[in-house]
């Protein structure tokens, strides 16, 4: 990568659209050792030179603005809708080629430390917000901008919006974030206190490192004393009172703007949870919740998803609302997409098969939280308090891997007909751990939950997960040791308990004894139809539909701390059960 010192920013006319490469963008940091600029591309349509002003997108993020979608990810690529392939077209970013076509600047720049952005590199950073919020004002104050400003992108592209948005930056106007996190902590790193390291492991190795300013100039040590490197950052901080997680955090409730949130059921282990959260408190009074399925990469691009970009950008980006986003209570807050039927997975045409429908809250305000209780004898679930005389136990070998995977499945009776469940889920579980004969002693238990469905034939149906594979309905963790909850926080609800996660809150696990935890279940959505069953799976590691989002880093989860024997516990005293969000028939 070149360090660029020789930089020209004059424009390029041969496209649909004038591109200017590798425009300087000050910034305002009040870090006097830091670089003072990034550098961005910018993307404007032919009639700027007509004197026009137009609204801005921005894009800010570790990936290369420079590098072609098709280089990045080419399989992906080819499947893109066509009418979003460009000359510089980019991975998990509008196209300019169709959003200059619609009278919009497009602008993309490398954060600092990436690319031809100069500056140490460091990740979902305070200092990567402060340094977006000063791109977003930037772009603002030019001279062909209308001085209005929206973001819209995916993944990263989309978890940086919500922490720029609460900074609320001038001229900033809308967002779209478009599967993107936004609880660095509980969405991404740290699953229920669980490292949840391989993906990013893949994502730093693969994706961001190999794109750092000066490579190919500077030595491999130089390029690592330039930087953080997220996989030693995750794996060496546990908690959110560390400083390392503390700096990332922000208030959600000063997110103002206009909102469309979208957020994909099969997300159920990186987007979905922040899209959702995220929605629920921002503060921004026009507020949208979009749900959708498909692959992480592609649905972004369909011409349905697009016009939704379109009519909500336009609406308030350019005061053209057809839609009606800007009018309080004329389009329904919440937008569902209902997973009924088995239409395979990683098959968008048939996923088509999906009904909408718009409710005007989340949780849905007619909801019954339906308790369905575990039964020791044969593994059951009933909707019944069963009536257990005695302690009973049932167990299963502790520290379970993908590779050799140790679970529990409590299964429903057939469903005696049709049943919608839509909504956030908890499980309440009395658990313990015993040593092996020979082995340590434990003092710490990993619970890894998962809701499967399956079809009135005993055929698991699966869903549309990240990366093109077969999902569950969803799933949660929780490490023991971090099971307090704090209920007078704000955010605690009986469907979603709020954890702290602070150093302060750790709390013991010696053999034998019996913990009741309540466990946070990732949002999920299905029409359970006449004949089917609901499985709740308990394992001690990661199952089927953990993808490449593994928690298997051996320092985080030693086999002297969590290898043993872990329990279920029922009796009179310890009632186990998962809550389901039923939603009766309108």
């Amino acid at each position: 990568m070149s360090s660029h010192a020789d930089i020209s920013t004059e424009d390029s006319t041969s496209f649909p659209y004038i591109y200017r490469q590798n425009v300087s963008i000050p910034l305002k940091t009040s870090d006097a050792s830091a670089q003072q600029m990034v550098r961005g591309n910018i993307y404007l349509p032919h009639s700027i030179a007509e004197g026009k002003k137009f609204p801005v997108l921005v894009t800010y993020g570790p990936y290369g603005k420079d590098i072609h979608y098709r280089d990045f990810r080419l399989p992906s690529y080819q499947e893109v809708n066509p009418k979003h392939h460009s000359e510089h077209s980019a991975w998990e970013t509008p196209d300019p080629g169709f959003w200059t076509s619609k009278e919009y600047v497009v602008i993309r720049c490398d954060e600092r430390g990436i690319g031809a952005s100069p500056g140490r590199l460091n990740t979902m950073s305070r200092g990567t917000a402060e340094a977006f919020f000063d791109v977003v004002e930037w772009a603002s104050e030019q001279p062909w901008s209308s001085g209005k400003v929206g973001l819209l992108g995916i993944s990263y592209y989309a978890g940086s919006q919500w922490r720029v948005a609460a900074r609320q930056p001038k001229g900033l106007a809308a967002i779209v974030p478009w599967e993107g996190m936004s609880d660095y902590y509980r969405d991404r790193c740290r699953h229920g206190g669980i490292l949840a390291n391989n993906f990013i492991k893949f994502w730093w190795n693969r994706q961001v490192v190999v794109n750092q300013h000066g490579r190919g100039e500077l030595s491999e040590q130089e390029l690592e004393e330039n930087r953080r490197d997220q996989n030693i950052d995750n794996r060496n901080n546990k908690f959110r009172d560390d400083e390392y997680y503390a700096s990332k955090e922000y208030s959600m409730e000063d997110v103002t703007v206009p909102l469309l949130s979208v957020a994909n059921w099969g997300g159920i282990l990186l987007h979905l949870r922040g899209n959702v959260e995220g929605w629920v408190h921002a503060g921004s009074k026009l507020k949208y919740l979009r749900f959708i399925t498909g692959r992480h990469d592609l649905p972004f691009y369909y011409d349905e998803e697009v016009e939704v970009q379109l009519s909500f950008l336009d609406a308030f980006l350019k005061d053209d609302d057809r839609v009606g986003w800007s009018v309080p209570g004329k389009v329904p807050p919440v937008d569902l997409v209902l997973r009924k039927g088995d239409v395979g997975f990683n098959n968008a045409i048939a996923e088509k098969a999906y009904t909408r429908r718009t409710e005007l809250e989340w949780p849905i305000a007619r909801t019954i939280w339906q308790q369905y209780h575990l039964t020791p004898d044969d593994l059951g679930l009933v909707t019944e308090l069963p009536t257990i005389s005695h302690h009973q136990k049932v167990s299963y070998p502790a520290l379970g891997s993908i590779q050799s995977p140790q679970f529990l499945h409590f299964t429903t009776a057939p469903f005696e007909t049709e049943t919608e469940i839509t909504g956030n889920v908890v499980a309440h579980l009395n658990v313990s751990v015993t040593p092996d004969p020979t082995g340590p002693t434990p003092s710490d238990i990993d619970l890894f939950l998962t809701l499967r469905h399956l079809s009135a034939d005993g055929k698991e149906i699966f869903y549309t997960g990240t990366a093109g594979d077969p999902a569950p309905l969803t799933k949660g963790w929780l490490r023991v040791s971090l099971r307090k909850v704090n209920t007078e926080h704000a955010r605690h609800r009986s469907w979603l308990p709020h954890r702290d996660y602070f150093s302060t809150d750790v709390q013991p696990v010696i053999p034998g004894e019996i913990y009741p935890v309540d466990v946070e279940i990732w949002p999920t959505n299905v029409v359970v139809e006449k004949g089917a069953r609901i499985v709740f799976e308990v394992a001690s590691g990661d199952t089927q539909g953990s993808s490449i989002f593994l928690h298997n880093e051996i320092t985080d989860r030693p086999e002297k701390i969590f290898r043993g024997r872990n329990h279920l516990h029922f009796g009179p005293k310890f009632h186990n059960y998962v809550t389901l969000p039923v939603i009766p028939s309108q």
